[in-house]
């Protein structure tokens, strides 16, 4: 069976920005792909799971979405393609939802579909429903403070056996 991790977007690859839909806006975390090239060498696949609630409220497309991952491609310059797969999750909050996180839905489907091992798979990501999304799929799962928590509030709302993580290269390194 293959290990995984399923990483949040904004606030852990990129710069958190928020209703991003320029390409131009898109900016890497330092040392995501430094991060990225260690766990591939490492075995893991790696999936992007995403919450884009400003498509369902209307405020940008899709194809804006597609238009900055692609930059966040380019801006990683890696071997392509460097993501196994990528979930956009594009309900608000207030609409029905499949996929939006914490729906562990995405996880469990790709754990089926690539035969992946869920206690060698990690959610990592910089909010309470990314961390929430790994729980619920039963994967362990990791806080980064890149995003919209620090160390000190991550401290008060982790769950129990949530490591924080000051970025996605350190979590990474901890990783065999």
């Amino acid at each position: 069976m293959s290990k995984a991790l399923f990483l949040d977007r904004d606030g852990t690859l990129i710069l958190d920005k928020h209703y991003l839909a320029d390409p131009a806006g898109v900016e890497l975390i330092p040392d995501v792909a430094t991060a990225l090239t260690r766990a591939r060498s490492l075995g893991y696949k790696l999936f992007i799971l995403t919450n884009q609630s400003g498509i369902g409220r209307g405020m940008y497309s899709l194809d804006d979405v597609h238009r900055c991952n692609e930059r966040m491609d380019e801006l990683l310059a890696l071997p392509q393609p460097i993501f196994d797969g990528i979930c956009i999750a594009p309900e608000s909050s207030d609409q029905p939802s499949l996929y939006r996180k914490p729906s562990p839905r995405y996880i469990l489907e790709m754990i089926t579909l690539h035969g992946l091992d869920p206690t060698q798979c990690w959610m990592v990501g910089d909010r309470d429903t990314d961390i929430a999304a790994g729980l619920n799929a039963k994967i362990n799962a990791a806080a980064v403070c890149t995003g919209k928590h620090d160390a000190a509030t991550w401290a008060a709302l982790a769950a129990p056996g949530v490591r924080v993580f000051p970025g996605l290269l350190e979590f990474v390194a901890t990783l065999r």
